[in-house]
């Protein structure tokens, strides 16, 4: 058994999830989670299809994105999380997937807006989208880049209140406080961007949900008075 063994494990389950809730096809898409405590964190190797992946191919990073553990290469991504996971001290896991309506937010360069209570459920902010990298961004070191493109969006905005974003002309990632959870605000996120564009193909003038509304949404699942569920 390896020093990290549960850690790797938990990472694996969250990146099976990713084909199972069609987050993303063949290798596009990637789970992590940190153990701030030993100051590394897993992460799904580069490349490797999820159906052949095992626990054991789960690889273990340092927080200066060193291999501390596993014979693989991490994601190509890993810079991206290293950066997020230093920047947001509070978060435990990190999913970033390619799903479609997503993506599709993202091409386009567009928050998605508070169209109804299921977004409001989840969170009271617009989703964000950062601005389009820049070229010596993308020709320097463009992972850890993306990262420090969307902690700068989060500059003025509450990371654990609005756990995604959308990077430009790229694609979504979540986070939340483990693996399993980040996958699960990923899920949402891909669900909330299809009912957005239903919406707007319904009717392309909608309005944001009204504040009440959205404030009331959000409050009874987060709020210091929390009702939603059991106790």
């Amino acid at each position: 058994m390896g020093r990290f063994e549960a850690l790797k494990q938990a990472v694996w389950e969250a990146n099976m999830e990713i084909p199972r809730r069609n987050l993303a096809l063949f290798t596009w898409g990637n789970v992590s989670a940190i153990d701030r405590g030993e100051g590394v964190f897993a992460i799904k190797p580069s490349g490797v299809p999820y159906e052949t992946l095992k626990a054991d191919d789960i690889v273990v990073v340092d927080l200066e994105g060193k291999t501390v553990e596993g014979s693989l290469n991490p994601s190509s991504d890993m810079k991206t999380h290293l950066v997020l996971y230093n920047a947001f001290e509070k978060i435990g896991g990190i999913t970033h997937t390619h799903s479609p309506h997503a993506v599709g937010w993202a091409q386009a360069c567009k928050p998605v807006p508070v169209f109804g209570t299921t977004h409001a459920d989840h969170s009271h902010l617009a989703i964000p989208c950062t601005p389009m990298m820049g070229k010596d961004q993308v020709e320097g070191n463009y992972e850890h880049e993306t990262g420090v493109l969307i902690t700068k969006v989060f500059e003025h905005i509450n990371y654990a209140e609005q756990p995604m974003v959308l990077v430009a002309g790229h694609g979504p990632f979540a986070w939340g406080k483990d693996a399993a959870n980040s996958v699960y605000n990923a899920v949402v996120l891909e669900e909330i961007c299809k009912m957005a564009w239903i919406t707007l193909g319904v009717n392309p003038h909608a309005q944001q949900l009204p504040d009440y509304l959205r404030e009331k949404h959000y409050q009874r699942k987060h709020g210091p008075n929390a009702y939603y569920g059991q106790k």
